[in-house]
């Protein structure tokens, strides 16, 4: 079991922002702003596109769902989303709230933020998502 499938199963804390039978999101550890949120499917699949077409496109709606949310909790032009990450053999989406399209940088310096922090952004994000 990979560790994306160990924090979305509760066997390692995270930031739980919304979940479902199929998907989980949870805020990046090391966001690039305030709300950065992982979206990953429950389902160990390595590759995005090694999914089916039905998997693919209830992740995407379900990405949607907590695109929505963050927008809601965190005001923003707006969300962007990138897959990219080869560190983690795990199939997940990154979902950042953007003021300007140099928000989407990973190579930028990540926030640092206390537990505090880090629970009241994924409460913010939980509440937004249980109205959609």
């Amino acid at each position: 079991m990979d560790i994306f499938s160990k924090i979305a199963a509760g066997e390692i804390p995270s930031y739980k922002c919304a979940a479902d039978d199929r998907f989980y999101a949870f805020l990046d550890i090391n966001p690039l702003v305030k709300g950065h949120t992982l979206v990953i499917p429950r389902r160990e699949v390595d590759y995005i596109f090694d999914m089916d077409d039905d998997e693919i496109a209830a992740f995407q709606v379900f990405a949607k769902k907590v695109a929505v949310a963050i927008k809601r909790a965190f005001p923003c032009v707006k969300v962007g989303e990138a897959v990219l990450g080869l560190e983690v053999p795990h199939a997940h989406i990154h979902l950042v709230p953007m003021q300007s399209e140099k928000d989407m940088n990973f190579s930028n310096p990540k926030l640092k933020l206390t537990e505090e922090e880090f629970r009241e952004i994924a409460a913010k994000i939980s509440a937004e998502f249980e109205k959609i």
